[in-house]
């Protein structure tokens, strides 16, 4: 051990990693150091334990089962190091205010260094690699080596200004020395330390210039298995978050793990849903070949209306029996829709995104404060990712999946499932260039069952996925007897005629009208009113709990029983919306849009082709979402046909259409090396999601889980200056935005 120094004065009894005491009613040995330290060792050894071999296969790993093993227990044995600090221990008791005067290094990054100390010792631990664990040790709470979204050459950040000139270790306390021993027992570790030279006390221009930079020196010329450091940095990340929450509900954790990650298909959950869905009507050839003559990666071309999503159930029964099942969407509304139309009630399945319901209450790390805004979302996201570890399917927006490459904190906690899994990735024509390039690495790392389903797929789409793919990759051609019925009839006009529609709802039509502003999609919503039309709205710019009523109002006002109705909306129709229209009314947007928005006209055939009236964007909106020349390629897809229009000539005509693309292909999990933090899996938007001033004295009564349904969407002009709610939200100024549950929100008119 090493020298002694000037130990604090009131040395604490007890080395804490919870913010409990042995004096408190809930105390159990497990917030306690030693005890939680063994409960993630546990917890990660029986993650590796219980996927076994899957984990090497699923992921292509070139490393045996031991080595994975033996690296990942050290990690979780060394991860918490940090945490025999003076400064820790202070927060963790309370008697510290993180926010006026936080630590002057996260524990974790504290971890890192105190470990680096003991090398010489951690290096002994059989078949493990040192030098993983430290980096995924670093990084377990996703904030090592980036900021913003970007590398960063810095370990952990200094704070200063705090107020402290040191930080003191606990190296000589009993339960540091039962740590130890703990180590000893546990991991074969010698039972004598090589001495430490270093004394308990760092003085902060010592940690900078000395302690930091030798681990930094360490890092540069290194160059690990990437694949096999981010399963280490995912088990480790998702071990410490179930032996935190264990912690919490007294539970058996291997028995735990073991009957959640055993939940998995087999073949009669899936008939079920299939049965269930086709009703009497046999499966169409097109859903069959998905199941017949697919490969491990399929690809489905197939319009809207085919019955793609039925076919990939039928899919599953040959590629998912035995593994979990992720049915990844493009939006929140498509993943809800296709959770509430085939599995909810059909088989054990979850509806995971962002803004899906979580119950669980808010579990006590200790470490709400200490994480900054991030923090009553990170716990929150814990708790309700757990769900996914035990269903069988999980229906999800793509960013649970694909943002596991970037480090994003759901698909992290989420990975024992997706370590185990088949995947459906829906409207993939739909990605951006970072999305589809996050397909491409997924395909490329992870060698699970995997369909993609789109309605059009371009040349260099089918380029790029066989080449990541590396082996045959089947296709699988929708229906043709569907796709070349004739559904739609163009029309071209300046302004859209007001008459029409209400000839179209006088016969009993159901009318969608598709602008390309959310101001716009108001106006004609106002002006459907003046004229005493059945109306509905519906666009981003609701809070969410408000955006899911106007979604289902929506849909409900489109089954075939319900009276005619108008409802005008945005791009959000485009895929959240599953309804058949007799008439489309749309402005010219980019190829895909408008291809999309047709596919909810004439959706469930009516045995003969509907109207589609364009009209053009307001030439002032030009550039927001839609570029001119994206404006352009619209108008000429539009005047590209006469007659009568069926859905394979449009998939024709864009799979023939010149599109640049240039797909993201640096990932922070994969290419970020010892680094770990979360970064935007999507390109950059046109809008960021806010809470609203109006609404502050309503969320102060609220649980963090609760948050989500009053969110808003708004644009990121004219943002600056905002304040941020304690959860990290921007709060837009009530004198700029009015909101109302029948409109949304609405920017003020300046006085």
């Amino acid at each position: 051990m090493p020298p002694k120094s000037i130990a604090p004065k009131l040395e604490p009894d007890i080395l804490l990693a919870k913010s409990s005491t042995p004096e408190e009613a809930d105390w159990q040995g497990a917030y306690h150091l030693v005890g939680h330290t063994a409960a993630v060792v546990k917890s990660v050894t029986t993650l590796v334990d219980c996927l076994g071999d899957r984990l090497i296969a699923q992921f292509g790993l070139t490393c045996g089962l031991q080595t994975l093993r033996a690296t990942v227990r050290l990690t979780a044995y060394l991860h918490d190091f940090g945490k025999a600090s003076n400064q820790f221990q202070m927060m963790v008791r309370h008697q510290r205010d993180p926010l006026k005067q936080p630590q002057l290094i996260r524990h974790e990054i504290a971890s890192v260094l105190l470990a680096w100390e003991f090398r010489a010792w951690l290096q002994q631990c059989p078949n493990a690699d040192f030098m993983m664990a430290l980096a995924a040790a670093g990084g377990h709470h996703l904030k090592l080596g980036g900021k913003q979204g970007k590398d960063t050459s810095e370990l952990g950040e200094i704070r200063e200004g705090t107020g402290d000139t040191c930080l003191y270790w606990y190296v000589h306390h009993p339960y540091f020395r039962k740590l130890i021993r703990y180590g000893v027992k546990t991991f074969a570790l010698p039972k004598s330390i090589p001495p430490l030279k270093f004394l308990p006390q760092w003085e902060v221009g010592e940690i900078k210039r000395e302690k930091r930079q030798a681990i930094l020196d360490a890092f540069v010329d290194w160059e690990p298995d990437a694949v096999l450091l981010a399963v280490i940095k995912a088990l480790l990340i998702a071990g410490d978050a179930i032996g935190s929450a264990s912690a919490q509900v007294s539970i058996n954790i291997y028995a735990w793990i073991q009957h959640e990650l055993g939940a998995t298909l087999t073949e009669a959950d899936l008939q079920n849903v299939i049965d269930t869905r086709r009703g009497g009507n046999p499966l169409r050839q097109f859903q069959v070949d998905l199941k017949e003559k697919s490969t491990r990666v399929t690809m489905a071309r197939a319009g809207c209306g085919t019955g793609k999503t039925l076919g990939a159930y039928n899919w599953a029964q040959r590629h998912a029996i035995g593994r979990k099942l992720f049915f990844c969407y493009p939006t929140t509304g498509t993943s809800t829709e296709g959770f509430l139309d085939y599995v909810q009630d059909e088989v054990e399945s979850v509806l995971l995104h962002s803004r899906s319901a979580v119950d669980l209450e808010l579990a006590r790390t200790g470490e709400e404060v200490d994480n900054g805004d991030e923090t009553v979302n990170e716990t929150d996201q814990k708790l309700s990712s757990f769900k996914a570890w035990g269903a069988k399917v999980s229906v999800c927006t793509v960013d649970t999946v694909l943002g596991l490459l970037q480090c994003n904190r759901r698909p992290m906690y989420c990975f024992p499932a997706i370590a185990n899994a088949a995947f459906v990735f829906d409207e993939v024509h739909c990605y951006d260039d970072a999305l589809f390039g996050a397909l491409l690495r997924f395909l490329k790392v992870v060698k699970a069952p995997v369909l993609l389903m789109s309605a059009s797929f371009l040349p260099a789409q089918v380029e790029a996925i066989r080449a990541a793919v590396g082996e045959p990759v089947a296709t699988i051609q929708g229906p043709k007897d569907i796709e070349e019925k004739p559904r739609y009839r163009f029309s071209e006009v300046e302004q859209p005629d007001w008459e029409r529609v209400k000839a179209e709802l006088a016969q009993g039509g159901k009318v969608l009208w598709v602008c390309n502003q959310v101001n716009t999609a108001i106006s004609v919503y106002e002006q459907a009113k003046s004229l005493g039309l059945n109306a509905l709205l519906y666009h981003s710019r609701f809070r969410y709990g408000d955006r899911v009523k106007h979604h289902r109002a929506v849909v409900d006002g489109f089954k075939p029983d319900a009276p005619p109705v108008l409802a005008v909306a945005t791009q959000v129709a485009e895929m959240s919306l599953d309804l058949s229209a007799t008439l489309l009314v749309t402005q010219i947007a980019d190829p895909a849009g408008l291809i999309q928005r047709l596919g909810r006209l004439n959706r469930r055939y009516c045995g003969h082709a509907l109207e589609a009236i364009f009209y053009p964007e307001d030439p002032k909106m030009v550039g927001f979402p839609y570029s001119q020349s994206e404006l352009d390629a619209g108008l000429e897809l539009v005047r590209s046909f006469a007659g009568e229009v069926n859905q394979a000539q449009l998939a024709t005509w864009l799979e023939q259409l010149k599109i640049q693309s240039n797909p993201k292909d640096h990932f922070v999990l994969l290419d970020g090396k010892w680094r770990t933090y979360p970064a935007p899996l999507r390109e950059a938007g046109y809008t960021v999601t806010v809470l609203l001033e109006q609404d502050l004295a309503i969320l102060a009564r609220l649980k963090s889980s609760d948050l989500p349904r009053y969110t808003v969407p708004l644009p990121t002009t004219n943002v600056k200056g905002w304040l941020r709610h304690k959860t990290g939200y921007l709060i837009a100024p009530a004198c700029r935005w009015g909101y109302s549950s029948e409109l949304g929100a609405y920017e003020l008119k300046k006085r």
